[in-house]
């Protein structure tokens, strides 16, 4: 179903679902348009077709129950209780990008975890080099950033709001958590999205005025920080000690041989990456 909270201009395939929309208060505003599915193969492949139409309004959002689907990055597979968080966010770009930079996954895990802190206070949420964000050693939330020619920017976020990790693939019982296993009970994603989107746009439009804003804010949220990470760039493993990251985004180890600067790489071993399994 589409839900448009502003009147809009999309054509005859999408007036015609025009009709049907409905206002959402708890997300008209911040967003202008939003989609919601019951289920969908990937909240990401329908807001790519928003944001290759030029006539989409923005910023806009595609939620889903469920999705079949979903992936997270380099491919992995993605997990997520039906009813949790799941939405892919176009915006106008911050600045004009072939692909998105590190700093925008890393601002839009700043910016998730300090709404998760403001409004689930008993959750203690971290962020994790480069895109998600954890609870200890469990997996609350994932990213994923695209860009399109045009220039727009879409954000894939995913946040275990309801479910149970019991629920999980057994693979992944014991590397995901929820907010339910959490707290005792779920927190509404509509709420959630809502006070989130202004901090993501509030956050990358700072940090592209002044690119030390982002290893600020990212300082007291890495859970990373003072501990020995492995990373895996390719065939090649980096060990050393996590000192936060830069402002280009990238993380910041001092090793043996003395402080590396790493753009890229995964703090998951390949035999450790979830390949996903059809969820129907």
């Amino acid at each position: 179903m589409s839900l448009g909270c502003e009147p809009n201009d999309m054509g005859s395939d999408q007036a015609e679902g025009a009709a049907a929309m409905t206002h959402v208060a708890a997300l008209c505003p911040p967003f202008a348009l939003v989609e919601r599915h019951a289920v969908v193969a990937s909240t990401m492949i329908r807001a790519r077709e928003i944001a290759a139409d030029p006539r989409a309004v923005l910023p806009a959002a595609v939620i889903a129950d469920r999705q079949t689907h979903g992936r997270g990055r380099r491919g992995a597979g993605w997990w997520q209780s039906p009813d949790s968080l799941a939405v892919s966010i176009v915006i106008e770009a911050p600045a004009p990008a072939v692909a998105p930079p590190p700093t925008w996954s890393l601002a839009c895990g700043v910016a998730l975890v300090e709404t998760l802190r403001d409004l689930v206070p008993a959750v203690a949420t971290m962020v994790r080099w480069p895109n998600d964000v954890y609870v200890g050693t469990a997996k609350l939330a994932g990213i994923l950033v695209e860009t399109i020619v045009s220039g727009r920017a879409i954000f894939g976020i995913g946040v275990n709001t309801s479910g149970t990790a019991a629920d999980a693939p057994p693979a992944l019982r014991r590397r995901v958590a929820t907010i339910p296993d959490l707290t005792g009970a779920p927190f509404d994603p509509e709420t959630l999205l809502a006070a989130f989107l202004p901090r993501l746009t509030g956050l990358l439009a700072q940090i592209e005025a002044d690119p030390s804003i982002l290893p600020a804010r990212y300082r007291p949220l890495c859970g990373l920080t003072g501990h020995e990470v492995v990373l895996h760039v390719g065939q090649r493993i980096d060990r050393g000690i996590c000192r936060g990251i830069a402002a280009d985004g990238g993380l910041l180890l001092e090793t043996d041989a003395g402080p590396l600067h790493c753009m890229a790489g995964s703090l998951t071993a390949p035999t450790d990456v979830w390949p996903g399994e059809t969820n129907g």
